[in-house]
């Protein structure tokens, strides 16, 4: 499998962000997991945290938790990403708060649910995953263009299995709790870095930087799976995984290392890239298609109604 990116990172710590006081992350799913870690870090190297979450109360318990160690200021808002018109709302209430975004962390995400539609119509997994969070990023681009920063896009080593269904889209004719898991997590890559080749095209200041916390001990293995994958989970978890504090690390260096590339994709580079240091991860071939990352951004458009007018 190849790299996107040779950034010349092969061991990437949180001891190396700057001061990031004065900038503002926000992150999504910065309640739990992976979020919260990431969120906790940048906030204790001076970020101001905005923890965009569907549930009010898991949200302020969170910023109740981060307030007793970071430096900058945590606040919230109500985010459902598989809710569009939740989307479009979130973004108007960030708009009149924030003049400018440092980062965008597209990182919330759901996992081998049982067959569910959105509000939307869509599939559930992909809807939340990849759709909510392209409306997400193309509502609040200016505010990263303004910051001249970034939108970082959480992905996951099980993109590696994943398949674009575009003639089934939505897995209407048959659905895999794994399947559209996968193909959630591949669309998630496909969208980096189609951001990336868009962003460069039109030569804007903005990075698009994908990331994924390799096979990190969360929620998301819990609340998403049901059955024998539920079971699975429950004993490999405590054994194979690592803690979310060290899945968190990659998605830190994508949102505020200096070290970070546009275009990149950082994740554990140990076995199986499920653990170990962080630096530039493996992609599967069909992750660089450009030909399928069009036709994904153009399907992504007319399905979420949104375009992205300064980068078509």
């Amino acid at each position: 499998m190849p790299k996107i990116a040779d950034s010349g990172i092969t061991n990437w710590t949180p001891d190396r962000l700057p001061d990031l006081a004065g900038k503002t992350y926000l992150v999504t799913g910065g309640n739990s997991g992976i979020g919260f870690e990431a969120s906790r870090m940048l906030g204790e190297a001076g970020g101001d945290i905005v923890i965009a979450c569907r549930d009010p109360a898991k949200a302020e318990k969170a910023v109740a938790e981060l307030k007793q160690s970071v430096k900058g200021k945590v606040e919230t808002v109500a985010l459902d990403l598989a809710d569009l018109s939740s989307v479009r709302t979130a973004a108007e209430e960030i708009h009149t708060r924030y003049d400018t975004l440092d980062a965008l962390v597209n990182n919330a995400g759901i996992m081998q649910t049982p067959e569910t539609r959105t509000v939307d119509g869509f599939e559930l997994q992909l809807g939340t995953n990849h759709l909510g969070h392209f409306l997400l990023a193309g509502l609040l681009f200016d505010l990263v263009e303004k910051a001249e920063g970034r939108i970082v896009i959480v992905s996951s080593i099980a993109h590696k299995y994943g398949i674009i269904y575009r003639d089934d889209l939505m897995l209407e004719k048959s659905y895999s709790p794994t399947s559209a898991y996968t193909q959630s997590k591949l669309a998630n890559l496909m969208f980096a870095i189609e951001l990336d080749r868009r962003l460069r095209a039109k030569n804007l200041p903005v990075k698009a930087i994908a990331c994924h916390p390799g096979y990190s001990n969360t929620a998301l293995q819990s609340t998403g799976p049901a059955g024998l994958l539920n079971v699975l989970y429950t004993f490999l978890n405590p054994i194979m995984a690592q803690p979310a504090g060290k899945g968190a690390i990659p998605t830190v260096l994508a949102a505020a290392g200096t070290e970070a590339q546009s275009g990149a994709y950082y994740g554990p580079t140990g076995w199986g890239d499920a653990r170990g240091p962080v630096g530039d991860a493996f992609v599967a071939r069909r992750a660089l298609n450009e030909e399928t990352a069009a036709w994904l951004w153009e399907a992504s458009e007319k399905l979420t109604g949104f375009e992205w007018t300064k980068l078509d």
